[in-house]
């Protein structure tokens, strides 16, 4: 993969807005900002520079080897096949399916149902709705790779169950987790890593997950101001959040785009900012993950950076807060 050029782009874009109150589009933030996003009109560079380190952990004792935090730290992702199976991969299907199929879960806010129909598309804070999903959380081979990557302490910023049904599962636009959370939730910096179980076997016809390797080391600046209470559009079909067709032509010419696929139990743990998305769901064989957020406990979310407020409880939780439907 040729490398990213991202020299002194940071800084061209700091000089030319000394003051987030100056960029356009930034009404909601006078704070100097170093991911500003959310413009209403293009910016002049593609992307920004990464300020973070991708790995801050490598020296803690971990399941991780050095081998394998080098490639997450290159690729920006990485694939754990057989974390789970047998029984304990079984009590957590049928965990998914109780949940899945609570009907009075369809009408609140954390439960999202597909674009067209009825059917369940997502819930939200599920390590709160379910035991068994927080003990999944707490797996010390999950918290203990978190910690390598991340470097410290850690809280659940966010947890869920994707589901695609057979034929009838609808796909996601390309984006970067960091570029919402940090625009809309206050996330200051790259301190969050996303971690997923999946559920079924994850093949190409069934809208496996998409990555652009390499591109968690820039940041992409997105146009579209947030309108308010964004949240219940973007959850179902994501329009506001997302990069430009030139920026992502140029960084999959040189990274390319990589699918995870493979069989039910196994965990992707991604960097928070990488670009990824999903196509649609072409098969009969649904598709279906436990999704985790893990940030690091000196990075909590503060006022959104490009949002007029905060989204929900059950989309942002708070280090020192527990969440109830």
């Amino acid at each position: 993969m040729a490398p990213i050029n991202t020299s002194n782009s940071y800084a061209v874009v700091q000089k030319q807005y000394s003051d987030t109150s100056e960029l356009p589009g930034a009404a909601y933030t006078t704070r100097r900002d170093p991911y500003p996003s959310r413009f209403s009109e293009s910016p002049k560079k593609l992307w920004l520079e990464r300020h973070e380190p991708v790995i801050k952990g490598r020296k803690l004792s971990g399941p991780l080897s050095a081998a394998q935090l080098e490639e997450f730290e290159e690729k920006g992702f990485l694939f754990l096949p057989n974390f789970i199976h047998g029984a304990a991969l079984e009590e957590l299907r049928q965990e998914i399916c109780k949940l899945m199929s609570q009907e009075e879960y369809l009408t609140r806010d954390f439960s999202i149902t597909e674009p067209q129909g009825n059917e369940m598309r997502s819930l939200f804070a599920v390590h709160f709705l379910s035991d068994t999903l927080k003990k999944l959380s707490e797996d010390p081979r999950l918290t203990g790779a978190v910690k390598q990557i991340l470097g410290g302490e850690t809280y659940i910023h966010q947890s869920r169950i994707n589901y695609k049904p057979g034929f009838a599962g609808k796909g996601f636009n390309w984006h970067s987790d960091f570029e919402t959370w940090h625009a809309e939730d206050g996330m200051p910096a790259m301190h969050a890593v996303s971690a997923s179980v999946i559920m079924t076997d994850n093949h190409e016809f069934n809208g496996p997950l998409m990555l652009v390797p390499g591109s968690h080391k820039v940041f992409v600046p997105c146009v579209g101001e947030t309108p308010e209470n964004n949240f219940r559009h973007s959850l179902k079909r994501q329009e506001v959040g997302v990069p430009g067709e030139q920026a992502l032509t140029r960084l999959i010419d040189k990274g390319g785009i990589e699918s995870v696929t493979g069989e039910a139990g196994g965990l992707i743990l991604f960097d928070c900012n990488v670009l990824h998305a999903s196509n649609a769901n072409m098969s009969p064989d649904p598709r279906s993950n436990v999704f985790f957020v893990y940030n690091r406990r000196d990075n909590a979310c503060q006022h959104p950076f490009a949002a007029p407020g905060p989204r929900p409880d059950f989309l942002a939780h708070h280090s020192d807060k527990s969440w109830s439907p």
